[in-house]
């Protein structure tokens, strides 16, 4: 026998469908405008992650890879499955609880670190190096980012939640405990972090 369908479920896609839209109209124009946050010319037209067709596509991929396993550490500490997450589609190999928690972080920690190290000459267009139309690092280049990303986790800030001081690192591992006791019914409802 077959459960009875969920009469709800078209709904709850559609809902679904119209929330992914929203999120995906809102990286359009976030990274239509992203150019104007970096000097000089580093030919960024639009986001292309793979291959990265830039160095600053390059920098985002990197750090976003980057923050993507720092955000699954902080979910296997806490006991969840990174691949089963609640806003991206499970699939194979994709760690979808981890996109879940890290994406609020993507501007905090990578975009930031990316236009610091690319406004103030930290990085230069001999940092990069091009191979069959992908862009990608130096050694050099790697350390640096890697350095300043570093920095980039360990800074401290308030957290709006709890009003005390925390590392974005901290503020990973604290995303998905929420999201844990949300998802256990410890309390009512998730509310992703968000700084003012």
């Amino acid at each position: 026998a077959t459960a009875p369908a969920d009469p709800a479920q078209p709904q709850k896609e559609s809902r679904y469908g119209a929330l992914l839209g929203l999120e995906g109209a809102g990286a359009a124009q976030y990274f239509r405008v992203f150019p104007c946050l970096i000097k000089g010319e580093w030919g960024f037209k639009k986001r292309q992650r793979r291959p990265p067709r830039d160095p600053v596509n390059a920098l985002l991929s990197f750090g976003y890879s980057l923050l993507t396993n720092q955000a699954a550490s902080a979910v296997n500490v806490v006991g969840l499955d990174p691949f089963v997450g609640y806003l991206h589609s499970s699939q194979y190999g994709k760690p979808a609880m981890a996109l879940d928690i890290m994406e609020p972080y993507r501007p905090l920690i990578v975009d930031s670190t990316v236009i610091t190290l690319i406004n103030n000459g930290m990085l230069t267009r001999d940092d990069f190096r091009e191979q069959l139309g992908a862009w990608q690092l130096t050694k050099r280049g790697r350390r640096v980012f890697l350095q300043k990303y570093e920095d980039r986790l360990n800074t401290t800030i308030v957290h709006p939640e709890f009003g005390y001081s925390v590392t974005y690192r901290r503020c990973l591992e604290l995303e998905a405990r929420l999201v844990s006791k949300w998802l256990m019914g410890e309390i009512s409802e998730y509310k992703p972090m968000v700084v003012r």
